[in-house]
């Protein structure tokens, strides 16, 4: 960005200034204004709000052409500064000197807000121009979420003695004895939870299967001492934010606990011990045939229109088949079937991968007594649990946070990009006397793709970091052994047997190896004609946009949700309007 000396005027009179030219030329629908309004290198991430798609268009020319093909049909009208959020003020963002500021208008559909990043720029209104424009439809008219309607109504104040209490009513409500829902969600974890209450705030009849037994075991059953890696402040769910209470990092089994209270609060309607054997979509009906298969055997065939995937990024395991596997005689698991190191102290260990389950487990195994050798297949992202927050810095500047979830959506993916490329040169250089005596240990270390540290890594492969809690310490100072992948030849009987000959012992082999792309999730459950249709999940696209994400796919009535609790609690919204919006009419 081309960044001139600032005039002496206030944030909110420039904000307001350019909000007052923006929606001349858009009432006029006058391309070439509206293109002069944006820097030439700017962005415009819409949220619904005009193209009902999750879609990132750059630069001057594409964004007003793109927003003119657009006005006739939404017509935006009563842009102003939003009243309820934060103050326009000036930032720096990726490295940017920005008035950034939260706007609000109306559209045909319903209300939208956004956010407006404005670079200094002779010329423009108030002598800037648009950097980042975010448009994000809030609530579709008419059809607004349970928080807004908690009024009293006649029947209210009336009680029903001798009647079906809440308790009957909810168990009534759970059973689906005469009817089928309009939705069901696939996984019970903060992506599934959280598109479920965001549904059935918008009086979309949802149910939530899963295959454990009880809600929250996909966190409880995991390591015995695994903790979440950001900051709690971060990690809200939707409408119900964890008491003020609660430790900066999350316990695994109090945030699991949590999920049961969750269910329970918000009326989420939860089958455990559920498991989607087989399903296929009818065309002329325009829904989704699929049998659920429950923990006592029975089956039973369900009609919802909506099919919603929340399997997580962590679906299905990947398994090695590794050289000699048949002929070793210890124990060889997933990192998903670990729980704890009790009975392997005093033993050898080998884990296989270097991500952070991989370190969480040799550091549980080392401090319960093992002998741990760790075997790194390829080179990994390693930054300190402190410098990791670096990139949530949004959500420490003490903003509500609904104004810090709508400031991180605006960072449209080249942004986002050099942000995180500038985030991860800063945490590099504070992690360097510890990067350096892992690097003379021959660890193999990464900056990510593109040097973005950890969160590309997350957002395009799922893995391949690892934020240190200790275990880069053990390792670097040779508490926890190394081996690189390359010198392994086979396993034996009693470990690996390397290519110089020589042995490591391992009673014990634990692979850290990833998980299977969701895609492959679909395959089991729908078939491949439908895997193959809708291609890949998760990682970018051509457009900057995260593949099949909180969006619709090329199969009718799929859809998919994940990430973490951060961006399940976000794109939950403008999933559950999407679908809010087929269910009555607005869209096909």
């Amino acid at each position: 960005m081309n960044v001139l000396a600032p005039k002496t005027l206030p944030p909110e009179a420039i904000a307001a200034e350019w909000l007052a030219a923006c929606a001349g030329a858009l009432e006029r629908r006058d391309e070439a204004a509206i293109a002069a309004l944006f820097l030439p290198e700017g962005h415009w991430r819409d949220l619904l709000a005009f193209t009902w798609q999750v879609e990132t268009v750059n630069g001057a020319a594409a964004i007003a052409a793109r927003l003119c093909g657009r006005l006739a049909t939404v017509r935006p009208t009563a842009l102003r500064l939003a009243p309820h959020r934060t103050a326009p003020r000036r930032v720096t963002r990726a490295g940017e000197e920005v008035v950034e500021a939260f706007l609000a208008f109306e559209t045909e559909f319903g209300s939208a807000e956004g956010v407006l990043r404005l670079g200094a720029s002779e010329g423009g209104p108030g002598g800037h121009r648009a950097w980042i424009l975010l448009t994000a439809l809030q609530e579709i008219r008419g059809h607004g979420d349970i928080t807004h309607r908690q009024r009293a109504t006649e029947k209210d104040y009336s009680r029903d003695f001798g009647g079906a209490n809440w308790a009957d009513k909810r168990a009534a409500a759970r059973a689906y004895a005469d009817h089928d829902p309009a939705a069901i969600v696939v996984g019970c974890g903060q992506a599934g939870l959280g598109i479920a209450a965001r549904l059935t705030a918008l009086g979309i009849d949802t149910l939530v299967i899963d295959r454990e037994e009880r809600v929250g075991d996909n966190w409880r059953r995991r390591y015995h001492s695994l903790t979440l890696h950001n900051e709690v402040h971060v990690n809200h769910l939707p409408y119900m934010p964890f008491p003020p209470t609660w430790p900066v990092f999350i316990p695994k089994d109090m945030l699991a606990n949590w999920f049961e209270a969750y269910v329970d609060a918000l009326e989420l309607n939860v089958w455990t011990s559920t498991e989607l054997r087989s399903g296929g979509w009818d065309e002329a009906a325009r829904r989704w045939e699929v049998t659920l298969r429950r923990a006592d055997g029975t089956e039973r065939v369900m009609r919802p229109r909506h099919l919603v995937f929340a399997t997580g990024v962590s679906g299905i395991p990947v398994m090695p088949r590794l050289p000699g596997q048949e002929a070793f005689r210890g124990t060889l698991m997933h990192s998903g079937a670990y729980t704890n190191g009790a009975a392997w102290k005093g033993r050898h260990a080998v884990v296989l991968g270097t991500g952070n389950s991989g370190h969480d487990v040799a550091q549980d195994l080392h401090a319960s007594g093992a002998h741990v050798t760790m075997v790194q297949r390829s080179p990994t992202h390693i930054v300190s649990v402190q410098e990791a927050q670096r990139v949530y810095s949004i959500y420490a500047e003490g903003m509500p946070t609904d104004d810090c979830d709508l400031l991180a959506t605006a960072m449209p993916f080249p942004v986002l990009r050099r942000a995180y490329q500038q985030a991860t040169a800063l945490s590099k250089e504070i992690d360097r006397p510890l990067l350096e005596r892992l690097e003379r240990r021959g660890f193999r270390l990464s900056d990510g793709i593109d040097g973005c540290g950890f969160q590309m890594l997350y957002l395009q492969r799922g893995g391949g970091y690892y934020f240190n809690v200790g275990c880069s310490d053990l390792v670097a100072e040779g508490v926890i052994d190394l081996l690189q992948h390359d010198r392994v030849e086979r396993l034996v009987p009693e470990g690996l047997r390397l290519k110089d000959g020589s042995l490591v012992p391992a009673d014990l082999i634990v692979a850290a190896t990833g998980y299977e792309n969701q895609q492959e999730v679909v395959r089991r459950a729908l078939g491949d004609a439908i895997a193959d249709r809708i291609g890949p999940v998760w990682g970018f696209d051509a457009g900057g946009e995260l593949r099949n994400m909180w969006r619709p796919t090329a199969q009718p009535g799929l859809w998919f949700t994940a990430g973490s609790l951060a961006q399940c609690r976000i794109y939950s919204h403008y999933l559950a309007l999407q679908i809010k919006a087929r269910e009555v009419g607005l869209l096909a």
